[in-house]
């Protein structure tokens, strides 16, 4: 299959990498290209967003490049107003962004717990909040947004503030699907599993392992019942499915992408 997403406007926040390789974002936002969407590709990081525009540029794609905070909102009414100044409509938000801190309630900081709620879900809702309208005006749209198992499953690991966000962007994802579901307007969240990317690496390295990478990511492999971490590219391609039209009848769903993983009881 080809253009699944042809003439399609996606906006696609956390569409850089926080280091080599490729983050979650990064690869929706090629892989959304290379269907035939025009991207418009936000990170905190300028450069980061610039480079993945300059892949899409290199394969003969469209994207724009913009730097935003989206925990910030008069970033997020900027961005969207670029937006749609551009591209005149937005088919697609992808909600990317988020950080990882380890820690339960007595050791995690007031401040800590304050950045990571802005960042993984005041984001979303402040997205979802200045795109609606465009959707609602233009007669539909998709929104995904990425969670994560840890928003259903205790994996082992204390990041009480990563859990309790995500846990409330599967909540936030279900009301906008129910009201929205008769304006033709989709919502559906991705839930990951142990994937291998930078985020990953850069987070929770010295938890697993004292910071050693290669370690934490042998430990994270044999805990997959798979016996191996997804990637990016896994959670692009569950993206695509539902940004797309062959999606026309989903919406509210958890959408589950972990090898296997909440199947297991240990």
């Amino acid at each position: 299959m080809a253009n699944r997403l042809k003439d399609k406007i996606a906006i696609v926040t956390g569409a850089g990498s926080v280091g080599p390789g490729w983050g979650n974002g990064k690869a929706a936002a090629v892989l959304f290209a290379r269907e035939g969407a025009r991207v418009f590709a936000v990170d905190v990081s300028p450069e980061a967003a610039e480079e993945t525009r300059d892949i899409i540029a290199r394969e003969g794609g469209d994207c724009t490049a913009h730097q935003a905070d989206v925990s910030r909102s008069e970033d997020v009414e900027t961005l969207v107003a670029r937006c749609f100044d551009t591209y005149d409509r937005i088919d697609i938000l992808h909600n990317n962004v988020g950080i990882l801190h380890v820690g339960g309630c007595v050791e995690l900081s007031e401040e800590t717990w304050d950045r990571v709620v802005d960042v993984n879900l005041k984001s979303m809702f402040l997205t979802c909040k200045h795109v609606l309208p465009h959707m609602e005006r233009q007669g539909g749209g998709a929104i995904v947004n990425i969670s994560s198992i840890t928003s259903i499953r205790w994996l082992g690991v204390p990041y009480v503030s990563y859990s309790a966000t995500k846990g409330g962007v599967n909540q936030l994802t279900q009301s906008i699907a129910m009201q929205y579901a008769t304006k033709n307007i989709r919502a559906n969240s991705i839930l990951p599993g142990f994937m291998n990317t930078p985020m990953v690496a850069k987070s929770l390295a010295e938890f697993y392992a004292q910071g050693d990478v290669e370690k934490m990511i042998q430990i994270r492999d044999n805990q997959c019942p798979m016996g191996r971490m997804g990637d990016a590219w896994d959670v692009a391609y569950a993206a695509l499915y539902l940004a797309s039209d062959e999606a026309k009848y989903v919406t509210g769903a958890e959408l589950v992408v972990d090898g296997g993983l909440t199947c297991k009881v240990v």
